[in-house]
């Protein structure tokens, strides 16, 4: 009886590189975020009691508790950079609040502590993702190992207690329990994890495997070559946290200058308000020069210049498909002069692909096949592209194997109908076996099925697969080969784009760093326009390359989406992930995440940014003329309080509608064309 694939079984697999349990901290866990989200709460209930003409009694209880609720935290750390001889912008914030409010400015005081509060809770928020998504990789090795012993018999312990040298058996479908070396068996070891590599590895005796990694078919026999606290993946861990700890610290520009321009307020506050009163001036009169003074010097109008451009240029790439963290991420972004990409999963789809179908016309069989035996091979020399990959997708569809699946899925594209199976089997390392229409059809690796009398036609074959990186598999009928597949992991539609325009947004071609073989990896990054390729790296040694150009001075943008990237993602200048497939610890270490996967959203983002930097420009040359007329007026002249608001305030709105002009979807659609940035 023949089926057709729609009638194929559901099942579960695994997920390449399969994520750690999840760990999150819930928002409101954090002390930060619920004191903002009641100053938040409380402004939103005082601003339409206050705009629609209510008594001052009913909203200004309201703005008190905002103040109070939001303003505390700034307020006291604040006070403690005091103590250690430090003067800095959120306590200038709160002071310039409480300023706003004496000379009845209640409303835009509140809207202050509100915006630095939130900002506030975010932080932590982030902060504490990460730290979750850290912890959580652990997770991804077991906690129990199977451990043999010395008369044979077998036990269970926590992979804690494993000592260098006990012996491990693991079972398929079991993850690997400790850093070792394979004695005994023969498996296929999902390693996505460690190395990124699309596709299980073969193991055998002498080969080594790594904590956390998936053993697919097969038993092996594993000796313990390192404590669980120096394993692949606790070296992970230590490198993101290491990473994170050492990044320099990342400022906005405005709080670059922060310390100075906050001494520099308050000393001339102090001066303005001491100078006329010590020449005769009154009480009143110096104490209202000076809070005035204060208030139009005050650096509301330049925050919300740096504000607004980089706010909305971070709603517009969220509208698009990236998720921007921060402020600090969308200003770093703009200053990334040379891009290291993943291979597997970020330039390809980081699923395997049937790309070749090769038929053997000269293939003949064993003997001749009697009338009543099964079908001759002489139906076989004349095969075409859909015969074998019907009867190689025959053979593979009982099978959980990547390349099964590949197989499989290039049967379904062509809405081939598969003939009957049965007696099918599978060796690890080797392929499978099954009888299609009373055929023997073997479909596996070259180097297992092919003897060493095999026709050199077929090697060659093989062999010119292999040399275009491609995974070459063999098709056998009753022991004689038949045809060849050719695998791969297929390139994204817009690679090749996106590279050229990272090459024009940064002048110089971005560089391809893989755990993958290096065949591979060169035929990919040909394909994409790379020629820095970087192939067969663990996690430590993608860490290395990203301090290398680090160290030479460039800003280095990171795009990856495996744990085997994290490490990477925090070192870097900036990291990217790619949001579909990617790790937990991957999406919470990056910076920024590509939500869609669509690799053509980073060049764009990237000049959004530099557009969001130059508003950020203009921004502040537009603050600091308002802020230095105000300022020489109320200085050298008389200017009357509520006109310096008025001055103040204005300067504010002109700031904030000019660094919304990014919400547009216009500054996005000139962002994604490379005439879109002006370096």
């Amino acid at each position: 009886m023949s089926f057709t694939l729609n009638d194929r079984p559901a099942r579960v697999t695994a997920t390449r590189g399969a994520a750690a349990p999840r760990r999150r901290t819930r928002v409101f866990a954090l002390p930060e975020a619920r004191w903002a989200a009641a100053a938040l709460v409380l402004f939103l209930i005082a601003l339409p009691l206050q705009l629609t003409g209510a008594p001052a009694c009913a909203w200004g209880p309201l703005y008190a508790l905002a103040y109070v609720t939001g303003g505390w935290e700034p307020a006291w750390a604040g006070l403690q950079a005091l103590r250690e001889k430090t003067l800095d912008v959120d306590l200038l914030m709160i002071v310039a609040a409480i300023g706003a409010a004496s000379i009845g400015q209640v409303m835009d005081g509140a809207l202050l502590i509100v915006i630095f509060a939130t900002s506030g809770a975010l932080e932590a928020l982030a902060t504490a993702r990460t730290a979750d998504s850290v912890r959580g990789l652990l997770d991804l090795a077991p906690t129990t190992a199977t451990r043999l012993l010395d008369d044979g018999g077998e036990e269970t312990v926590a992979t804690e207690d494993l000592m260098v040298g006990d012996t491990l058996l693991i079972r398929p479908g079991e993850r690997v329990g400790a850093d070792g070396r394979v004695l005994d068996g023969a498996g296929e070891v999902d390693q996505a994890t460690i190395t990124g590599e699309p596709l299980p590895v073969p193991k055998e005796s002498g080969d080594e495997v790594f904590a956390g990694t998936l053993n697919g078919t097969g038993s092996l026999r594993v000796k313990v070559e390192r404590d669980a606290s120096d394993s692949v993946i606790a070296r992970i861990v230590a490198m993101v946290e290491e990473a994170s700890e050492t990044k320099a610290p990342t400022q906005l520009f405005i709080e670059k200058v922060e310390q100075r321009y906050s001494v520099g307020i308050v000393l001339a506050t102090l001066a303005v308000f001491g100078v006329p009163l010590a020449f005769g001036a009154s009480l009143t009169d110096a104490l209202l020069r000076a809070m005035t003074f204060m208030i139009v010097a005050s650096p509301c109008a330049v925050v919300l210049a740096t504000m607004p451009p980089l706010l909305s240029a971070i709603a517009n790439a969220g509208r698009h498909g990236v998720l921007v963290k921060s402020a600090v991420v969308m200003e770093r972004l703009g200053q990334i002069d040379a891009v290291a990409l993943d291979k597997t999963g970020t330039l390809t789809e980081g699923t395997p692909r049937v790309t070749d179908i090769r038929p053997l016309p000269g293939a003949r069989p064993a003997g001749p096949a009697g009338p009543g035996g099964p079908a001759g091979l002489t139906e076989l020399t004349e095969l075409t592209e859909d015969g074998l990959l019907s009867l190689a997708a025959a053979a593979e569809h009982p099978s959980e194997h990547p390349l099964a699946r590949a197989v499989v899925a290039a049967a379904r594209e062509r809405g081939l109908v598969l003939p009957d199976v049965r007696d099918f089997s599978s060796a690890p390392g080797v392929g499978v076996t099954a009888v299609v229409d009373g055929r023997t059809v073997a479909v596996g690796a070259p180097a297992r099925l092919l003897t060493d009398a095999a026709d050199p036609a077929v090697a060659l074959v093989v062999g010119e697969l292999e040399d275009g990186g491609r995974t070459a598999v063999l098709v056998q009928c009753d022991g004689v080969p038949v045809g060849v597949l050719g695998i791969a992991d297929r390139l994204r539609p817009d690679a090749a784009a996106t590279v050229a325009a990272l090459t024009t947004l940064t002048g110089s071609a971005p560089t391809l760093l893989t755990g993958d073989n290096p065949r591979a990896a060169a035929r990919l990054a040909a394909e994409a326009g790379i020629t820095d390729v970087r192939a067969g790296l663990l996690p430590q040694d993608k860490v290395t390359a990203v301090r290398e150009r680090e160290a030479a001075g460039r800003k280095v943008l990171v795009v990856g989406d495996g744990v085997n990237d994290a490490p990477a993602l925090a070192a870097a200048h900036t990291g990217l992930a790619m949001g579909r497939a990617g790790s937990d610890l991957a999406l919470e270490t990056a910076d920024a995440v590509i939500v869609r996967d669509e690799l053509a959203t980073v060049p764009a983002v990237v000049a959004l940014s530099r557009a969001a930097r130059r508003l950020v420009v203009q921004n502040l040359v537009i603050a600091g003329v308002f802020i230095s007329g105000l300022v020489i007026w109320d200085l050298v002249g008389h200017l009357p309080l509520p006109l310096g608001v008025l001055g103040h305030e204005g300067s504010t709105v002109i700031v904030g509608l000019n660094g919304l002009r990014l919400l547009r979807d216009a500054a996005w659609r000139r962002a994604a064309t490379p005439a879109g940035d002006d370096r």
